[in-house]
């Protein structure tokens, strides 16, 4: 059965997501008053989460079509997901910034996370229908 092509609109969407969020988090990084030391571990965390949810599409994706995953590499898949969302809201709840740029960091965050699983969904579909 051949799947269907993914659309070059929801292609957009997804890397506008993904854009928009990397974009808006690291701009409100570079303009913010914190330490460097602060903004080295918003940093690291987007990188973190960006890694750890394609990661974990990859490997849902890899057990619905039957490809073998390890139940240890995919718990790890849930667990830096998990962590990645749990370690930025303990910096924003601990940071002393105002609650409207705490916000902003956390929305742009799962901005950035929902359109890199939406990116990679669709790279791999359309890798599929080559």
């Amino acid at each position: 059965m051949k799947k269907q092509n993914v659309s070059n609109a929801f292609v957009a969407a997804s890397w506008i997501a993904l854009g928009a969020g990397m974009i808006g988090y690291i701009v409100g990084l570079v303009r913010a008053e914190m330490l460097l030391n602060e903004k080295g571990y918003y940093f690291t965390i987007l990188l973190y989460g960006l890694f750890a949810v394609v990661s974990l599409q990859k490997a849902v994706r890899d057990r619905l079509e039957n490809i073998k995953v390890t139940d240890i590499y995919y718990g790890i898949c849930w667990f830096a997901t998990l962590s990645s969302i749990i370690l930025l809201a303990i910096g924003l709840f601990n940071a002393t910034i105002l609650p409207s740029e705490k916000g902003f960091y956390a929305f742009a965050f799962l901005l950035a996370l929902f359109g890199a699983i939406a990116v990679q969904k669709n790279t791999r579909d359309n890798m599929l229908q080559e």
